[in-house]
């Protein structure tokens, strides 16, 4: 998990990660969509490949990556562990919000 988290903290390879969402894209179309060169976009991709998250498919000249679904289901399964403590704390700020309103609303009767 530790390598899904430093692959994803980087902005650029989660801006690759959002546009591999809508599918498998080459790789030059993956640099036409961000502000970096290709050998750079081709770090940030081997770091993905590496961590588990992106696989390459070659074909003829071009290599086409896409997400693994793996990999990402264990984060969101990981994350989900956790839901529950945000729903109860989310839930318990909800009701202070509500309380100081109360009491806002009285003070100005």
């Amino acid at each position: 998990m530790v390598e899904t988290f430093a692959a994803l903290a980087d902005p650029t390879r989660l801006r690759i990660v959002e546009l591999l969402r809508a599918g498998p894209r080459p790789v030059g179309e993956i640099c036409d969509r961000l502000p970096l060169p290709q050998p750079q976009v081709s770090k940030h991709l081997r770091v993905l490949r590496d961590a588990g998250l992106v696989d390459v498919q070659p074909r003829a000249q071009q290599r086409i990556y896409g997400l693994r679904a793996r990999r990402l289901r264990e984060l969101n399964e990981w994350i989900e562990r956790f839901r529950s403590i945000w729903d109860a704390r989310f839930g318990q700020l909800d009701g202070l919000l509500a309380e100081i309103q109360r009491n806002e609303d009285e003070e100005k009767r």
